[in-house]
């Protein structure tokens, strides 16, 4: 049994809840050791809890009231004709596939805590060797041309994650924790604030996976997404500490308004299946609003935001990931990070842009945390935590294309 899901079941018994992981139908409990794992993590809340009826303000286009619950039938482009896609047809495609704003109240400390991982479809192994085929350089432009190695490198060498010291320097309040309700059931993952090119300064953007947001083909957004930046700052949940929440969560708690996934994601995805090419563009950009009406946007509120950097050439990337791991032995409380380094390849589609990957311990409730390098002198995100492997040591992410810069152009303008 894989690690990450008994850490699930042994705390799942330890507080007598009745909740199983998230997305039972992944059959978690026949997967092996070896078990590739979408890196978010469940929570079972109290069987009696009801969301508070009142919410937040009505969301965009891109994310107005309906989402949720199964979708309609979806035209996927190809990745050549998603490349050419101008504004009006994100705006299009965003109207068939819409997420429902987040219930103000929803989230309590109880709900919030209890955050653990689940198992995934069992991993190809590994290359016995370098590769001779195409260098790890950048993808090919054309996805039509597949590298003879399929895109692959030996996995990169496990790594330990470090925890972020208490008080959290300045810098690391752009990382928060992505909390998502999906089939009645409580999930949390990672994430962090991106800047917003039409609207410098004053981003309400946040960068994390497109698993943590939307349930895959034939499916829709998941409810209730909510984000909470520089979550345990001031380690008031360390050590196990029993802190209120509103110490906890320094800057409240942000609600979703709107959100975009990948079309590859949204229609290719298999909820129950195992993972194929749609993971290289595991990916999604939220829209949040401030907690107080009429307050200050995310961004002057942490007091900063991240770039992205996309096309970012893979030579010249030295990757830091963070994120709030939550299985055995870390207990979804610390920010992490790993120093992974020069990110390796993988690939589950030869004609897509490789996977990056780098080693790092960090394990489920991770999924969708920033992976950071520095350009001019500054850090700039260049991927999110996906998929990774709790006995190899290593994470992997998607690299960030014209089609996740089209997705950002699309969310900043709207």
């Amino acid at each position: 049994m894989s690690p990450v899901f008994r850490a699930a079941r042994d705390q799942h018994a330890k507080s007598a809840r009745t909740g199983r992981g998230a997305r039972t139908a992944r059959a978690a409990l026949t997967m092996s050791v070896a078990a590739l794992t979408l890196l978010a993590a469940t929570a079972c809340g109290p069987e009696n809890s009801e969301p508070v009826p009142d919410g937040p303000p009505p969301a965009s286009a891109a994310g107005t009231p309906g989402g949720g619950g199964a979708a309609a039938a979806l035209h996927l482009p190809t990745l050549d004709e998603l490349k050419s896609w101008k504004f009006e047809d994100w705006d299009k495609w965003a109207q068939q596939n819409v997420v429902k704003p987040a219930i103000a109240g929803y989230w309590n400390i109880q709900r919030m805590l209890d955050a653990k991982p689940p198992a995934q479809a069992p991993d190809a192994p590994a290359p016995s060797a370098k590769p001779t085929g195409q260098p790890s350089g950048q993808p090919s432009a054309k996805p039509s041309s597949k590298p003879a190695d399929g895109g692959n490198d030996p996995r990169p060498a496990r790594i330990e994650a470090k925890p972020v010291a208490h008080p959290f320097a300045k810098q690391f309040h752009v990382n928060g924790k992505v909390f998502f309700q999906s089939g009645g059931k409580d999930y949390v993952c990672s994430g962090t604030v991106i800047s917003d090119p039409a609207h410098p300064g004053k981003s309400n953007l946040v960068w994390t996976a497109g698993h943590c947001t939307h349930e895959g083909k034939g499916a829709g957004y998941h409810e209730n997404i909510m984000f909470a930046p520089a979550f345990n700052s001031a380690a008031t949940l360390s050590g196990g500490k029993k802190g209120a929440i509103e110490q906890a969560e320094p800057y409240g708690e942000w609600g979703t308004v709107g959100a975009i996934v990948s079309p590859q994601w949204a229609g290719e995805a298999e909820p129950e299946g195992a993972l194929n090419g749609s993971i290289h563009y595991d990916f999604s950009i939220i829209k949040v609003a401030n907690p107080k009406a009429g307050g200050k946007s995310l961004e002057e509120t942490v007091g900063g935001s991240v770039p992205v950097w996309f096309n970012a050439p893979r030579d010249q990337l030295s990757i830091n990931t963070y994120g709030y791991p939550a299985a055995e032995p870390y207990d979804g409380f610390e920010l992490e990070t790993c120093a992974g380094g020069k990110p390796v390849r993988l690939s589950k589609d030869a004609s897509r842009p490789p996977l990056l990957t780098v080693g790092c311990s960090n394990t489920g409730g991770s999924s969708g945390g920033g992976w950071f390098s520095t350009k001019d002198g500054k850090p700039a995100l260049v991927s999110d935590t996906s998929i990774g492997n709790d006995e190899g040591g290593w994470q992997a992410g998607p690299y960030l294309d014209d089609v996740a810069a089209h997705a950002l152009d699309f969310m900043s303008k709207k």
